[in-house]
C-alpha cells in the first residue's frame, strides 16, 4: 500500500503593520511570530568568539528576516525573503538605522518579550 501524504492546511497569514519612511517607502512587518521563533530570537549568541557587535548585527538581521514581509522602495515592491534581506544589507546607514528604529518600536508594541 502506498503511504498517504499528510495534507497540510494552508497557513493563515499573520496580521501585518505598514511603516512609511519620510520618502514614502513602506516597510511591512508581521505583527506576531511563532513561540519557537520568539524563543530562538531570545537565545544568546552561540559562539563565545563572537563580538558584542557581531551578535548585535546578527540579531538585527534575524529580526528583520523574521518580521519583514514586504518593502516597497521607490514604487518597487520586494516580497521575496532573499531580496528583502539583500536590500536591507545593501541599504545605507541611515536607512538601516530607520529600519532598526521601526523594528524596535514594532517590538515594543506587538512583541514586548523581544523588545530591548
Amino acid at each position: 500500500m502506498a503511504k498517504r501524504k499528510k495534507q497540510r492546511r494552508p497557513r493563515e497569514k499573520a496580521p501585518t503593520v505598514d511603516y512609511a519612511d519620510p520618502e514614502g517607502n513602506v516597510l511591512t512587518l508581521r505583527q506576531g511570530l511563532s513561540a519557537g521563533t520568539i524563543a530562538k530570537l531570545g537565545e544568546p549568541p552561540a559562539g563565545a568568539a563572537a563580538s558584542q557587535e557581531d551578535a548585535w548585527h546578527r540579531r538585527s538581521e534575524a529580526l528583520f528576516e523574521r518580521l519583514a514581509v514586504r518593502w516597497e522602495i521607490a514604487g518597487l515592491p520586494l516580497e521575496e525573503q532573499k531580496m528583502l534581506l539583500g536590500r536591507y544589507r545593501m541599504a545605507d546607514a541611515e536607512t538601516q538605522r530607520w529600519v532598526r528604529q521601526v523594528i524596535a518600536e514594532h517590538l515594543e508594541r506587538h512583541l514586548p518579550e523581544l523588545a530591548g
